[in-house]
């Protein structure tokens, strides 16, 4: 049995209700910030991002007013507006917590115990996934890599990272986010809101103390390559065949056309070696 639209609840033809306005104080103020936001822009609609999270900073979520809001500022279609609102995970649809808790359950994250950092605060704190406690002040939802591997399993709380995470550290955590106890990130600057970190992806002033110089870096996994370029590292170790040191008694050390691996031997390109230099196939020089 088939329904129709009207019957889903879906009215066909009829325009949508216009959303509810800004308070003439608020829309001022907004505005006196997006005509700063647009300037930095070539071309007006490039300031779509930013604009989307100067209303986000101002509700805790992009609501029908703040695209509106951001299509009137532009000159774009609600349309427009909401395709992109609507794309980026990073904008809110509806109301949330002061912090978003995100666990990485990508693939390393999920293996060294980012899926058991999530089911534990699911049951901690009475929430499924992209729920916000009845405080107000956590939601919690599972996240995609955010390229911090090295040190797996990650928590984010907007956007700021937790490294190194327990189920019992994630725990603590957000106990003292509900409490409003003081917290510190692994890296990077201090705690806030999530709509003062919305201000600051506008493109305003980051107030924070230590905003800048407390930055991350890649950790040492990642790093390894590059120390071995320069000779900062000891070399990989030759692994034997099973047994050979056994039989002879004594370490191997290998010959200088001997390599320690077939990922670090040379490889000859086209820079490395002349004599068969690239070029184009057989197919393309017809």
């Amino acid at each position: 049995m088939t329904t129709s639209s009207s019957e889903r609840g879906i009215s066909l033809g009829m325009p949508e209700l216009p959303a509810p306005a800004y308070p003439d104080d608020v829309r001022a103020r907004l505005e006196t910030d997006a005509r700063e936001v647009v300037a930095r822009y070539p071309d007006s609609r490039s300031a779509l991002l930013p604009l989307l999270h100067l209303v986000q900073a101002e509700e805790g979520h992009v609501t029908r007013t703040g695209m509106q809001f951001c299509a009137d500022v532009l000159g774009l279609t609600t349309a427009e507006v909401t395709a992109v609102a609507t794309f980026y995970t990073m904008y809110r649809r509806r109301p949330s917590g002061d912090y978003q808790v995100g666990v990485c359950t990508n693939t390393l994250c999920a293996v060294m115990g980012g899926d058991a950092i999530f089911e534990e605060l699911q049951e901690h704190l009475g929430v499924g996934n992209g729920e916000t406690t009845g405080d107000g002040k956590v939601t919690l939802e599972h996240i995609e890599c955010n390229a911090a591997c090295d040190f797996a399993p990650v928590v984010m709380v907007n956007w700021e990272f937790f490294d190194n995470q327990t189920p019992a550290s994630a725990k603590s955590l957000v106990d003292d986010l509900r409490a409003g106890r003081p917290v510190t990130p692994t890296r990077g600057a201090r705690m806030c809101t999530f709509k003062e970190t919305a201000r600051i992806l506008a493109g305003f002033p980051d107030e924070r103390e230590g905003a800048v110089e407390s930055g991350g870096s890649a950790g040492p996994a990642s790093l390894v390559g590059l120390k071995l370029a320069k000779g900062e590292a000891s070399p990989a170790r030759v692994v034997h065949p099973r047994g050979e040191a056994a039989r002879t008694g004594a370490p191997h050390e290998p010959s200088p056309t001997e390599h320690l691996s077939s990922h670090d031997a040379p490889q000859d390109t086209s820079a490395s070696d002349p004599a068969h230099p690239a070029g184009p196939t057989a197919e393309e020089g017809e």
